[in-house]
């Protein structure tokens, strides 16, 4: 190979980075404005914890303490939702919860939410931090017209991890 060569072929490199580079930024100029344009534009920055995922758009939190739960659940003042699949609940749940699976909520909503005022005190629960199954449930519940709606974050395992009543087997609400 010769220098001219090698040189030649360094410029083209070059080149193509510069010409990529400027395509890359064309791309993002582009987005920017039509992120703003748009009536439902997307935060560039935002808190994503679960406690701002689960705020109403009044402001409001949708969270409740585990000792909060634990009060609710203890004087029956409030009727606890397992949005987890239905063998996960028959492996154990929350003592007083019902279970409302997220992946079938249409096909169980009838026979779980049948004695269920809409304005009684609900909260919804799964587990693990990042679970969005009670948040999903929890506003589909609320765009039900229940405007009473809670969400458990990390619920069942912090109520394990609490030592809480638990129990096995299914809702004996179910057929």
């Amino acid at each position: 190979m010769t220098l001219k060569y090698i040189f030649k072929s360094k410029q083209k490199w070059f080149q193509m980075i510069r010409q990529s580079s400027g395509i890359l930024l064309i791309v993002v100029v582009i987005g920017l404005v039509v992120n703003q344009i748009r009536s439902d534009r997307l935060p560039l920055v935002a808190d994503w914890s679960p406690e701002a995922r689960l705020t109403l758009e009044s402001g409001e939190s949708m969270v409740i303490s585990i000792e909060e739960a634990r009060e609710l659940c203890s004087s029956q003042s409030a009727t606890f939702l397992d949005a987890r699949s239905s063998e996960l609940y028959e492996h154990g749940h929350i003592l007083c919860a019902r279970n409302l699976p997220w992946n079938a909520v249409d096909e169980h909503f009838d026979t779980v939410m049948a004695d269920i005022h809409q304005d009684a005190l609900l909260i919804a629960y799964c587990d693990g931090e990042n679970c969005a199954e009670s948040k999903d449930l929890a506003l589909e519940l609320s765009y039900r017209g229940y405007e009473n709606v809670r969400v458990l974050v990390d619920g069942w395992s912090l109520w394990v991890e609490q030592h809480l009543p638990v129990e096995k087997g299914p809702w004996q609400g179910e057929s």
